[in-house]
């Protein structure tokens, strides 16, 4: 069993950094919750809850690794790694193959999700500029150049029907 002594010293409360890390949470939170909403208006299957959960996940993970590492940053390097990795699986099951091989869907989805950590773990590191600024080009991309992806789709439509109308 322990001691008293250690567990009043394991439930020691620092307010600073209870504040603190509730900023960076609530950063990804508010973050994800960007990408995740325009993912959900898109009608895609992963959106506002999918992408906040992912992103807080992330931050946890690396506040998690800061608080253990002692001040060594290669031990917080390692973190952002799996994060990195794991996501890609979660990303990864978002993907779709329709048509045997020849239509996939799904690759936007799965790379919104892993911004989404990438995201959430600049929130959890405190680089808040890169993270919002990663929000701010991640919308960009899913929202501005939505019509441009459309029209290039249909591009490539025509100009594949119009090759095999000539065959």
């Amino acid at each position: 069993m322990l001691e008293t002594p250690y567990l009043l010293s394991a439930m020691q409360f620092d307010v600073t950094t209870f504040f603190d890390d509730l900023v960076r949470l609530s950063l990804a939170v508010i973050l994800g919750g960007m990408v995740g909403a325009e993912r959900q208006l898109a009608g895609q299957s992963a959106g506002l809850r999918t992408h906040v959960m992912v992103a807080l996940g992330s931050a946890v993970f690396t506040l998690a690794g800061i608080a253990t590492a002692g001040g060594d940053m290669q031990q917080v390097t390692r973190v952002v790694q799996g994060v990195a990795a794991g996501v890609g699986f979660l990303g990864a099951g978002a993907i779709l193959r329709i048509d045997g091989d020849t239509k996939v869907k799904g690759l936007t989805t799965a790379g919104s999700i892993w911004v989404a950590a990438a995201m959430g773990t600049a929130a959890g590191l405190g680089e808040y500029a890169l993270a919002a600024s990663a929000t701010i080009a991640s919308l960009v991309v899913l929202v501005v150049l939505r019509p441009l992806g459309k029209h290039l789709d249909g591009l490539a439509r025509r100009r594949t029907s119009k090759n095999s109308s000539e065959e």
